[in-house]
């Protein structure tokens, strides 16, 4: 190699490495601006989750004269609860009979009418977040009369709705209020205050929604039994028009001989 060649050479290595240089100095400082970008990006967002928290407080206040009448009205309906309780298929796998037999005293959302498995008039189970923003739980302490303690009883064999999805016999359903194990992952507590509670009518309505069904389903059997009816006949005055038209052929047959 001449002394010129070997000097290009030195040259466009120097300039590669300069641009190498470069790339990773534009690099790095993209990563800087996208870590100060990101950071704008969480501060909006803690922003919004104070802003979401305030309106969502805003218009449960505002929900509440609602609730507090459809509670009036529910109270009306015997049994509305432990129906509406029965008929979702999430809790209804959760009770046995002694559990259903319990919650036909509870006549609104934690109030219940005396009845022979405790004293108490209220129960509720209440979700927060402690000092150090972990979830935590709490419940009212069940006075079970004598002999009635519904959560250490093993023998409870599950309702008729519970049978369908599940073979083994399910724990109490009481036993929600005194498992406070993770207050993060509580299904039950999810269930009720994100699905029943919003609109309970839907799932104490669930058995006459699915006879209107039904009666549908009824409807459309008679019309395909009246469909296959006229195809038969249809069919039965093809075959007479051709044993008619059998008949004539032989008698012309007869004429000819």
């Amino acid at each position: 190699m001449s002394a010129s060649a070997a000097k290009v050479s030195r040259k466009e290595n120097s300039n590669h490495d300069g641009a190498d240089e470069t790339s990773e100095k534009e690099q790095q400082e993209a990563i800087e601006h996208i870590d100060e970008v990101q950071n704008e990006i969480d501060r909006l967002n803690e922003q919004a989750s104070e802003d979401i928290l305030k309106v969502e407080q805003k218009y449960n206040k505002l929900r509440q004269p609602f609730f507090q009448k459809r509670s009036e009205l529910i109270a009306k309906i015997p049994n509305f609860w432990v129906t509406t309780f029965v008929n979702h298929p999430q809790v209804s796998a959760l009770l046995g009979e002694e559990d259903e037999e319990a919650l036909h005293y509870l006549s609104r959302v934690e109030f219940f009418d005396e009845n022979p498995y405790f004293e108490n008039k209220t129960l509720s189970k209440e979700f927060n977040v402690n000092e150090s923003g972990d979830p935590v739980s709490k419940s009212t302490e069940i006075k079970w009369k004598a002999g009635k303690d519904l959560t250490k009883r093993t023998g409870q064999s599950p309702n008729k709705a519970g049978k369908k999805r599940q073979h083994e016999e399910p724990e109490s359903f009481f036993t929600w209020f005194t498992d406070h194990s993770d207050a993060g992952a509580d299904e039950l507590g999810e269930v009720i205050k994100d699905d029943i509670w919003p609109n309970p009518l839907q799932y104490y309505l669930v058995p006459d929604m699915e006879d209107e069904e039904g009666d549908g389903d009824d409807d459309d059997d008679e019309e395909e039994e009246g469909l296959e009816d006229i195809d038969e006949g249809e069919e039965e005055e093809g075959e007479e028009d051709d044993e008619d038209g059998d008949g004539e052929d032989g008698e012309d047959d007869g004429d000819d001989d």
